[in-house]
């Protein structure tokens, strides 16, 4: 029913722990899923024999080691032997909301994605008991945070969805905003399942970052992944910018709203248009920010 892929860290200190619940936790999930592991990092190889996973060593990487995302979407999508795929983050827990949710869906064509819960896990995860999902669940209801931006860490596609990519950086700023406005500009359904699928972020830090200039994943990486839009802030679009909601009852389209007219105008006008555009979009993108960033304040 459902393969899913992803590029992991090498599994060593925290990461190796939390990396190591989550391929558990997608390994739980009814009906079973396929997993495919890319990179040859230390711990892959051996994580991949221990659970009888796919392993794909050989990726196309930049100078700093880091893997370049067209080459593995190429690669899962022809390797795997489902017809919806799922790329998440090496250190998401799903739950079985998850399958239930894709099989919820009846486009062919569609991408799904969703916020995520951000909370601190150190130990590893014991699947083996019955009620883990139950248990772990209570505990991350009571201590998950959110962002203000939301982090999209997993993408639900059917096959051949993505038959080219650019060639971003994993990891780095800009690639999952330039993907929801790619996939809105092909007029195909991009779902937002916040409300169904409950995925688990365990936090980490990012010291792995090459040339890090700020406390995540800023750097000359995350520059490059800008450089391939352009630089243009009106396509770096966020999860808000999903046209479909997916409800326990089904899904539903998104009401019109103030934000529905920016979205037609970056859409229906020709790019050619875009570079006049760009300093009005991105200073509302700035007041945005500005905003959230104070009401942040006063929320302390």
């Amino acid at each position: 029913m459902l393969t899913i892929f992803t590029i992991p860290k090498p599994f060593e200190g925290h990461i190796g722990v939390i990396q190591k619940n989550a391929i558990k936790s997608w390994l739980s999930l009814t009906p079973q899923c396929e997993v495919i592991l890319f990179g040859d990092e230390p711990g892959i190889r051996e994580i991949a024999e221990e659970f009888g996973l796919i392993h794909v060593p050989n990726i196309r990487k930049n100078q700093y080691g880091t893997p370049y995302l067209d080459d593995v979407f190429s690669k899962a999508q022809n390797i795997a032997h489902n017809n919806v795929l799922c790329y998440c983050n090496a250190d998401i827990i799903f739950f079985n909301d998850m399958p239930e949710a894709v099989g919820k869906i009846p486009a062919n064509n569609y991408l799904m994605v969703g916020e995520r819960w951000d909370v601190d896990i150190t130990t590893p995860v014991n699947t083996s008991q019955e009620t883990w999902t139950q248990d772990l669940f209570d505990v991350v209801r009571q201590h998950h945070t959110l962002q203000n931006f939301p982090g999209m860490d997993y993408f639900i596609f059917p096959k051949g969805l993505f038959p080219e990519f650019p060639p971003f950086l994993v990891g780095r700023r800009g690639w999952d905003n330039w993907l929801i406005y790619h996939v809105r500009k092909r007029k195909i359904p991009v779902i937002d399942a916040t409300l169904v699928i409950h995925a688990v972020h365990q936090n980490h830090t990012y010291s792995h970052i090459p040339e890090k200039k700020g406390p995540r994943w800023e750097g000359p990486e995350s520059d490059s992944n800008i450089r391939l839009v352009q630089n243009r802030t009106m396509y770096l679009w966020e999860l808000a910018d999903s046209d479909w909601l997916l409800l326990p009852e089904g899904l539903k389209k998104k009401p019109f709203s103030v934000r529905t007219i920016e979205q037609d105008i970056v859409l229906v006008s020709p790019q050619k248009t875009h570079p006049f555009f760009e300093p009005f979009y991105r200073f509302g993108h700035m007041i945005k920010y500005g905003f959230l960033k104070i009401s942040e304040y006063f929320r302390r």
